[in-house]
């Protein structure tokens, strides 16, 4: 069974940048659809970008499309989220996910079966 572990929050001013890193033991994330998804305060765990195994093709939500960039570095078995252009309200605890079953990613929580503990991200002045 694959293990995630996210790194690489913190806290930043709005317009700033953070690159958070999804790394795997136990399994090879070139093998799985990752997704990464966050949760706010009060609000319902979404999906923020994800990457697919077949052909490393990506899927972003709207609110993060042109600001997030979502990579994969297969020689060191993890997966990146780069965030730029920071907005508060990007606050969250961000989470990657593995997805066993398809080789396509699709943004929707159901489909991935292996969840991180989460990283949290803090955009605020």
């Amino acid at each position: 069974q694959v293990q995630l572990v996210e790194s690489g929050g913190g806290l930043v001013r709005p317009g700033g940048s953070l690159r958070l890193s999804c790394a795997a033991s136990g399994g090879t994330l070139a093998s799985y659809p990752i997704g990464w998804f966050r949760q706010a305060p009060g609000k319902e765990r979404e999906g923020v970008a994800c990457i697919s195994s077949r052909d490393s093709s990506t899927h972003y939500a709207d609110s993060v499309k042109g600001r997030f960039t979502i990579s994969r570095d297969n020689a060191k078995n993890t997966v990146s989220l780069q965030m730029n252009s920071l907005k508060p309200e990007d606050t969250a605890v961000y989470y990657c996910a593995a997805d066993p079953d398809w080789q396509l990613c699709v943004l929707s929580i159901s489909t991935y079966k292996y969840w991180g503990q989460g990283t949290q991200v803090t955009v605020a002045s």
